[in-house]
């Protein structure tokens, strides 16, 4: 899979995808992850991105003839990340995990001119009911949550399966050694070694 972030901010990438299962998933080549600066599509000596607002107001707007040069030559489902879109949930990180390539752009700013969402994106995504300085934390979030869904991306595809979200019901509580710590006991049920009480246990 192919996934493009289109960011003001290239250099917010490095750390999160340096490790953990985004790192295997590119290193085993399940994954290509391109991060593109809009700031090589401004055309003035400033690199200038955004504007003010027509009929006025507080802030700058991302331009679209930026974008839309960014976006020029790419293939791929265009999501745009605003806090006024669609609710991320699994079902839709399983729906994006399908395709061949996303592209997904970092909103900053006050905002990003409103013929994006009218004419370029495809979709329009909210990580969450709170505000951010800009999409690129909310890209690191469906990156992480696409990648796991990747077939060999995770070391054991059985986690998918028993993971949180995967139904109505979140994940059972977990437990590990020492059995006793701090006067904190592990469930007796988890040590009987009955798989059928354990099963049962974990579906209340």
């Amino acid at each position: 899979m192919q996934i493009d972030i289109l960011t003001l901010f290239p250099p917010m990438f490095t750390g999160p995808f340096d490790y953990s299962i985004v790192k295997r998933a590119v290193d085993k080549k399940i994954l290509d992850l391109r991060i593109t600066d809009l700031r090589e599509f401004a055309t003035d000596k400033y690199k200038s991105v955004d504007d003010k607002p027509y009929g006025g107001g507080a802030g700058m707007i991302m331009r679209i003839d930026i974008i839309d040069r960014a976006l020029a030559g790419r293939t791929g489902k265009v999501i745009l990340l605003d806090a006024g879109g669609e609710k991320f949930t699994q079902k839709k990180a399983i729906q994006f995990s399908k395709e061949k390539s996303l592209i997904i752009i970092c909103g900053h700013y006050e905002g990003v001119d409103h013929r994006v969402h009218e004419h370029l994106a495809d979709e329009i995504i909210s990580v969450g009911d709170y505000v951010l300085s800009g999409g690129e934390i909310p890209a690191m979030i469906l990156v992480d949550s696409i990648t796991r869904l990747l077939p060999g991306a995770l070391g054991n595809e059985k986690s998918l399966d028993e993971e949180s979200h995967n139904s109505e019901d979140v994940e059972y509580p977990q437990y590990t050694r020492p059995e006793e710590y701090n006067g904190w006991k592990v469930p007796e049920v988890l040590l009987s070694g009955d798989h059928a009480k354990i099963k049962k246990w974990r579906s209340l």
